[in-house]
């Protein structure tokens, strides 16, 4: 295994037509999840990847079950609850640079998973553990799961990575940033983006905030600057690597998570840290142009082809 990750994949309605959503005619059905995201991604690039979370026995659950199984993640550690439902959220596309997220998930099935629901005979299989800030503001029995999973995977050699993805709507500030800022002294390597940084360090110098996190103990620091691209540091590296432009933005929701995904594929791959964050930059990039969370993920054949930029007007 290369990848586990440990979260809450929902159900997302997408409001039809674009605009405001008490104008909607009709929504459209589709499974997100931060991890699952990230998980796909690596997936399509050809590597194995497993994914530890709680459902809803309804068909909720069993739709995204059956997405992420036929993805080709492995799913042997997802549960199903008979209690507590899958999660859903509104989302709400005003225009691309106005996105708006409503969500149905308090008590949900993820929600109630606890340090019991991990095998750490399976985390020992992985490379790798990716864990995001959303799943410790789910509960206080998903906070003890964070904190015991990366304890498990340090003890066994597995190496930490963590996305702060900050959700501002799921937690209170003062309650979010301690934290976060407890798991990121934990890690060994951090993915923030760079309001997410802001938030957490207070600073927006990607230089400085990269200093912090080092100063934390921190192996590996990579900073998403959106449109600019984005900012890695290390110990003894440290580098600007440019963003790749994309004409028209359909969706930017999940570019962070395919961001994740070309990170870990190029770490996974033993390239050098600068192509790594490239193929990072470039997976995300990619995920901006089609409508959905995962749906843009590109497969590696795809990825090669919009590297560099070889693309026919016409596949035949």
């Amino acid at each position: 295994m290369d990848v586990i990750a440990i979260g809450e994949t929902l159900v997302s309605l997408t409001a039809e037509p674009k605009g405001f959503m008490r104008h909607a005619k009709q929504f459209i059905p589709s499974v997100a999840g931060a991890e699952t995201n990230t998980l796909i991604g690596l997936s399509r690039l050809g590597h194995h990847t497993g994914w530890i979370s709680k459902l809803g026995a309804d068909e909720l659950g069993k739709m995204i079950l059956s997405t992420v199984q036929g993805e080709g993640v492995d799913t042997s550690q997802v549960r199903f609850s008979e209690t507590n439902p899958t999660g859903i959220f509104f989302k709400e596309m005003v225009h691309e640079s106005d996105v708006s997220i409503s969500y149905y998930r308090q008590d949900s099935a993820a929600s109630q998973l606890t340090a019991s629901d991990l095998s750490e005979v399976y985390l020992t299989q992985a490379q790798y553990l990716y864990i995001t800030g959303i799943t410790p503001a789910l509960s206080e029995s998903c906070r003890e799961l964070v904190f015991y999973a990366i304890d498990a995977a340090k003890k066994n050699g597995v190496t930490v990575v963590f996305d702060p993805n900050v959700r501002r709507k799921l937690w209170d500030d003062m309650k979010a940033k301690k934290t976060l800022l407890d798991i990121a002294k934990r890690v060994d390597i951090i993915i923030p983006g760079i309001n997410e940084a802001s938030f957490l360090l207070d600073n927006d110098d990607p230089k400085q905030v990269a200093k912090a996190f080092l100063k934390m103990g921190i192996s590996l620091v990579v900073i998403k600057l959106g449109a600019k691209g984005a900012y890695y540091a290390t110990a003894s590296e440290a580098d600007f690597v440019p963003a790749f432009h994309v004409t028209n933005v359909v969706d930017p929701v999940g570019a962070g998570d395919g961001f994740a995904a070309g990170l870990l594929s190029g770490l996974l791959e033993q390239k050098s840290l600068k192509e790594a964050v490239t193929k990072a930059c470039a997976v995300g990039a990619m995920v901006t142009m089609v409508n959905g969370d995962f749906e843009g993920l590109p497969d590696a054949s795809m990825l090669d082809r919009f590297m560099t930029r070889q693309y026919d007007d016409v596949h035949r």
